[in-house]
This record gives C-alpha cells, sequence and structure tokens, in this order.
C-alpha cells in the first residue's frame, strides 16, 4: 500500500497519476497547505522541506516501510518498483529522465513562478509577470519540437516524463488564455491524448475530490498565504 500525502497541485496530480497507470493501491493523506498542514510536525517528519507530494511506500526496499518525497524521485521510485514507465537500462531510460527533468528544473519552476506573480502578487510586478510569461512561452516551444520529433517527451514511449509534464501543459489554455492554444498543435494533441487515457481519468477525478477537502488559494486568509509563500513577516528580504 501506498500512503500519498496530497493536495491538488500539478506536482501531486504527476503522483496520483502514475498510481493509477500502475495499478499500484493507495490511500490518500490530505494535506491543506493553505492551512499550513505541511509545517506540522509529523508531516516535516515525512519531508524536512516541508511539500507535497510525498509518499510511504508500506512495502518499500528490503520489505520495510519507505518514505520518499520530491515528485520526481517519486516518479523515478515508483517505475523502478513497477517496472513501468521507465526503461530498466539504455537510451530509451536516460532519454525518459532527461525530458522529466526538463519538467522538473524548467517547465515546473517557470510555470510555478508566472502562476505566483499573475495570482497573487500586488500590482506593479509587470516586469516579473512579463519575465515568466516569456519562459513560460519558451518551454512551450521546446515541448512542441521535442513533440513534432517523437510521439511522446520520452521518445515514442509514454513515460514518466509525459506523466510529469502533462499536469503543467494541460493548464496552456487556462493560464495563457485559449487563442495560445493554437499555437502548439503538437502539444495540444498529445495533451489530449493523455487526458484520454483510463487512469488518467481515473486520477483526475480523485485529485477534484481532494481539491473539496483542502482550503483552495481564493480561501485561504492572508496569513497562510504569507507563511506558504514566505512574504510579510516571513520574507527574509533586506
Amino acid at each position: 500500500m501506498i500512503d500519498l500525502y496530497a493536495m491538488g497541485s500539478p506536482n501531486v496530480v504527476k503522483i496520483y497519476i502514475a498510481l493509477e497507470e500502475m495499478g499500484l493501491p493507495y490511500k490518500i493523506h490530505p494535506v491543506d497547505v493553505f492551512a499550513e498542514g505541511q509545517f506540522s510536525p509529523e508531516f516535516l517528519k515525512l519531508n524536512p522541506n516541508a511539500k507535497v507530494p510525498v509518499i510511504v511506500d508500506s512495502e518499500g526496499p528490503g520489505g520495510k516501510p519507505y518514505t520518499v518525497f520530491e515528485s520526481g524521485a517519486i516518479l523515478q521510485y515508483l517505475a523502478d518498483k513497477t517496472g513501468k514507465f521507465l526503461a530498466k537500462d539504455g537510451a530509451a531510460r536516460y532519454d525518459a529522465l532527461q525530458w522529466m527533468m526538463v519538467q522538473m528544473t524548467t517547465i515546473g519552476p517557470m510555470w510555478g513562478q508566472y502562476v505566483h506573480f499573475w495570482r497573487f502578487a500586488p500590482k506593479g510586478n509587470d516586469y516579473a509577470l512579463d519575465r515568466y510569461r516569456t519562459q513560460v512561452t519558451k518551454t512551450l516551444d521546446v515541448a512542441e519540437k521535442r513533440l513534432g520529433e517523437a510521439a511522446y517527451l520520452g521518445g515514442s514511449a509514454y513515460s514518466i516524463a509525459d506523466i510529469a509534464t502533462f499536469p503543467w501543459l494541460r493548464n496552456t489554455g487556462m493560464f495563457l488564455g485559449k487563442g495560445v492554444e493554437a499555437d502548439y498543435p503538437k502539444i495540444m494533441a498529445w495533451i489530449a491524448g493523455i487526458a484520454a487515457r483510463p487512469a488518467v481519468v481515473k486520477a483526475l477525478a480523485a485529485v477534484d475530490d481532494v481539491r473539496t477537502k483542502t482550503t483552495q488559494f481564493d480561501k485561504a486568509g492572508e496569513a497562510q498565504k504569507d507563511r506558504l509563500f514566505g512574504r510579510g513577516r516571513y520574507t527574509a528580504a533586506a
């Protein structure tokens, strides 16, 4: 059994999808990040970095419970555990891992910062918003080119690279405007194909359910946002 500590962010959606795709039984433990649940002593024992997702595998290495945090590490752990969606060796393995790392190091951080300045920053942050929208657009350009060369990000087979990236890029129209979608036909076709997978449909329904059990950003108080975002009395700015 996998215990998944979760809410509804794209990084968590990855793990829902992986668990469903890999056919692993799991139990959800909602973590209300806008209510500061990730800062509880119990959660910090699981992840000292105070972030979701986290999994605890009751049948980890050596048959003992094992905790994994950071979504990319979780995806690789689950793929290696099940032998699914990541080649065991050779170029195919490293192609998938490279493209997963593109999501981890570029797509996730750039989209995350763009959404932050778009949704949460006070007025007058045009430079930051423009910078991150530009970076987001660059990530789309890279992914569009890649999907013009291969059926999936990691190559010919659906892999954890796609599982990692789909939860971010599926929001293209929401975050950038529907008109942008026409500029990225390869990405849109890739999104549609993944969204239609039965395991992904089931995973996204489970994500919708956990969102009903946690505070959404539009209901969070300013003090809660301050701690989550490291602003106000929590800032380290000079």
